[in-house]
């Protein structure tokens, strides 16, 4: 498994959503609608830089508290419908219930003021507001399952059972109906009613899974062990790389057979996935002699499990609004539930919406063996958030606790790497060397980022010793080859054997602009300005957003007789918001061209060298 938020010049690409409502991204409309929002503000009326409840991941402005209560019914409509853009549940909810107030009978309004309330979280609220939906429409199958979790939830068994099973629609809908109905069953006290509901359950191949497992839980419940080992450990059978399952058949085995067995268990799933928390945990527990209670201890945590288990799965598959939804609605059942958060905070990071993730993170409980985890990803977030003081600060902290702590090692350098702090993040990856164990994979990227650190804080000596360490451990490692190619060749050394390694990497990634660019470049620094045109032009293909890439290309066009399109690569490389260190060189050369020789500047390779290859 690849260190905690491991990423070489990976973007996530995620689809924008409206809340309830597919709908495509367009970023015209977007100053639009917030310029027609505050066209319907009072004149007199503040801006806050912030949502009514949480700051703004994207830097809008929205109206303030003071604001929503003059603000007209289409202001709060429009901020709502910008918010919704954007995945911003809370501001969405909170403006579209001000329109609700103003409009009372607006049915639209009350169902987007529903599922935004929902999806933020908001299940008091969203109870509400479903109630008036089915007021009017008694088939509303999202109304009634949020009334059924609440009566679930309260103990309302026999309501929770019918409002849920009138909220079937589909596969992933009709098994989430069966299983919360069958613990509402389990929590009215009838358990063979409960699991004849989930047998009768026909549907795709990967309801068994889900069949057998709760089932298993619930008869474990019950008392009726003999029955709920079979159930359990025919699901662990079906798929022994499932976490859940891997923990409910190892806690049964725990108490009703034997501490080897479920060892054997916990073991056996670690070799698959090392180092696992919740794993690790289980397996400290059992060789201090004590047994594992179950994994869930009331009709309650069941149905926050289900829910969680299916949201948890719909996030890995491109189902983010369903996901949001579900993992809402386990919340608001078992809201400590720690692998529910970790997976609602990594939804939110899909979806690049870090502030809403830290505050989620932040909600993961002390004394959870996943702590550390949410601890590792709320610095990534807090990064990503521009909080990097406080995400390096953390990051210390926790690798202060456990210095072989790999992944918050790996977060640490690599935010250290990201903010331009090399001689610190080169201190860090060693810290990571010297703490594997030497069973670990990708050990190569631990020298690879040491390395770039170590050449970016002047330290080349180091650096190529670390390179080609990595490419020991990863031959042909496409990124290694460009970075120790290019740098040779920045260097007037090595020209032959570094072109080779480059053209390889090339060879391995065609579709790689930053790659292709390293190509291109050197070239460009050999003198072979025809072919570095040819391949810079590529690349600029691949990747037109790039400052740096134009750049290059607007020097090569120079290069070989091509001013007036060298000008205006240059111009385009400034209008891309280059680093502030390079604008006063592309503005000179737009103004002045390039002198008769070629001097490239160290701090051209430099960026070339960061943004060219994953550093």
């Amino acid at each position: 498994m690849l260190p905690v938020r491991f990423r070489i010049r990976e973007t996530r690409q995620s689809s924008i959503l409206e809340l309830g409502t597919p709908m495509r991204s367009n970023r015209c409309r977007r100053p639009l609608l917030v310029a027609l929002t505050l066209a319907l503000l009072p004149l007199s009326g503040p801006l806050a830089a912030q949502t009514p409840d949480h700051p703004s991941d994207n830097g809008a402005h929205y109206p303030s508290k003071t604001d929503l209560k003059t603000l007209t019914s289409a202001g709060s409509y429009l901020a709502a419908r910008h918010a919704s853009v954007e995945r911003d549940a809370a501001a969405a909810a909170t403006f579209y219930r001000s329109a609700l107030r103003n409009d009372p009978k607006n049915n639209e309004l009350l169902d987007r003021a529903f599922i935004s309330s929902l999806a933020d979280g908001g299940i008091d609220e969203a109870v509400k507001l479903a109630e008036r939906i089915l007021t009017i429409d008694k088939n509303n199958r999202v109304a009634r399952l949020v009334v059924g979790v609440r009566d679930l939830k309260t103990k309302r068994y026999a309501a929770a059972q019918q409002n849920i099973a009138q909220s079937v629609r589909g596969p992933i809908t009709d098994l989430v109906a069966t299983l919360l109905g069958s613990w509402a069953a389990y929590g009215a006290g009838d358990v063979k009613g409960a699991v004849t509901a989930i047998d009768r359950l026909a549907g795709p191949e990967w309801y068994p899974i889900f069949k057998d497992l709760h089932s298993g839980m619930m008869l474990e419940l019950a008392g009726r062990q003999k029955d709920a080992g079979a159930r359990l450990e025919r699901a662990y059978k079906l798929d022994d790389s499932a976490l859940r399952v891997v923990e409910a058949h190892g806690r049964w085995l725990s108490r009703n057979k034997d501490a080897a067995s479920a060892l054997a268990v916990f073991e056996a799933f670690d070799k698959k996935l090392p180092r696992h928390p919740l794993v690790v945990d289980a397996i400290n527990e059992l060789k201090a002699g004590k047994k594992l209670p179950p994994l869930v201890d009331s009709a309650q945590a069941g149905a926050a499990e289900a829910l969680y288990g299916i949201g948890a799965s719909l996030t890995r598959r491109g189902g983010e609004d369903l996901a949001l939804v579900y993992l809402q609605l386990a919340l608001y059942l078992q809201p400590q539930h720690s692998l529910a958060l970790l997976a609602l905070g990594d939804l939110y990071e899909s979806v690049k919406k870090p502030q809403m993730a830290i505050t989620v993170y932040e909600r993961v409980p002390a004394n959870s063996p996943l702590k550390r985890n949410a601890q590792i990803q709320l610095a990534t977030n807090l990064d990503s958030a521009d909080r990097s003081e406080e995400a390096i600060t953390l990051l210390k902290s926790v690798t202060a606790e456990d210095a072989t702590d790999l992944d918050a090692i790996m977060a640490l350098g690599n935010i250290e790497r990201g903010r331009k702090k090399f001689a610190d993040c080169a201190v860090t990856y060693t810290k990571g060397i010297d703490a594997l164990r030497g069973d670990e994979k990708n050990t190569w990227v631990y020298h690879y980022f040491r390395g770039i650190c170590e050449e970016r804080s002047k330290q080349w000596a180091k650096a190529e010793v670390d390179m080609k360490k990595a490419l020991e451990l990863q031959p042909e490692q496409p990124h290694v080859l460009n970075y120790l190619g290019y740098s040779w060749i920045d260097q007037g050394i090595n020209l032959d054997q570094a072109m080779q390694m480059i053209k390889r990497a090339v060879d391995q990634r065609p579709d790689d602009g930053y790659i292709v660019d390293s190509l291109g470049w050197a070239y460009y620094r050999i003198g072979n300005y025809e072919e570095a045109v040819k391949h810079l032009e590529r690349a600029v293909d691949l990747k037109p957003e790039d400052p740096t890439i134009n750049d290059h290309l607007g020097d090569a066009y120079w290069r070989v007789g091509r001013k007036l399109e060298a000008r205006f690569q240059w111009t385009h490389a400034r209008d891309l918001k280059p680093e502030p260190e390079e604008l006063p060189k592309i503005e000179a050369k737009i103004a002045n061209g390039l002198p008769d020789e070629p001097a490239p500047s160290s701090a051209e390779a430099d960026k070339k060298k960061d943004n060219g290859k994953g550093g």
